[in-house]
């Protein structure tokens, strides 16, 4: 499909198949003038009465690299307060199995058995490195916004994705940052009163590294969708 510069454009069913979340980064640059080029584009994100509820902070460089040490610091002295439940307790079946057959798959990709808790949790550790991403997107809202402007922001950060997979950068959104959302807030200059959603890690993906090698499977169309006539 040709683009609006005359080239070949990905069809959107290719972004859609090759979007993953990458959690191994090459540490090569992404270009300012291509993000601000998918963030363009991603304005036409749908949103309920067109109310456009997301914030986001675009971080690279040294400070990213500050950022990273703050929240790690923090992390370590263990005085973070999530700024939302990123799971409902007690998950039920069958989003339980789910949740549990992603980790399994992951930590088998890297051979990390699952009575090594401390390498498991060195792993989970590494979503505040942003997973050696060289840019971080931090996405937040005004903390009184409902659940339909969070699915508002699903639909904005999927643009932005599916966006990047057509410049051929590689993401990954984490929401374990919110888990650290006043150390953020502190750095990046956001409002006291907007909740820290994700961030979202942006670059090239490392192909040679075995996490990512692991394919995350999705549930059977039939246990997710009925047609009724």
């Amino acid at each position: 499909m040709p683009d609006v510069a005359g080239g070949m454009a990905m069809e959107v069913s290719e972004a859609v198949a090759t979007r993953r979340s990458v959690r191994a980064f090459l540490p090569t640059p992404v270009e300012e003038a291509l993000l601000l080029r998918v963030l363009e584009k991603a304005r036409r994100a749908p949103s309920g009465g067109n109310v456009q509820p997301w914030h986001g902070v675009v971080v690279s460089g040294a400070a990213l690299e500050r950022l990273i040490a703050a929240v790690g610091e923090q992390a370590a002295a263990g005085t973070s307060t999530p700024d939302y439940d990123i799971y409902p307790p007690a998950l039920p079946e069958p989003y339980r199995s789910r949740r549990f057959q992603c980790g399994e798959e992951m930590y088998a990709a890297i051979g990390i058995p699952r009575e090594d808790r401390p390498a498991r949790l060195a792993h989970v550790a590494r979503n505040l490195t942003a997973f050696g991403a060289p840019v971080v997107l931090f996405c937040h809202t005004p903390a009184f916004m409902g659940p339909p402007q969070w699915s508002d922001l699903g639909m904005w950060l999927q643009t932005i994705m599916l966006l990047l997979r057509e410049e051929g950068v590689d993401s990954c959104p984490q929401e374990a940052w919110s888990v650290h959302g006043g150390a953020i807030r502190a750095h990046l200059d956001i409002p006291a009163d907007h909740l820290l959603f994700c961030g979202l890690a942006i670059g090239y993906a490392d192909n040679d590294a075995p996490i990512n090698q692991a394919r995350i499977d999705r549930a059977p169309l039939a246990e997710l969708i009925r047609f009724k006539k």
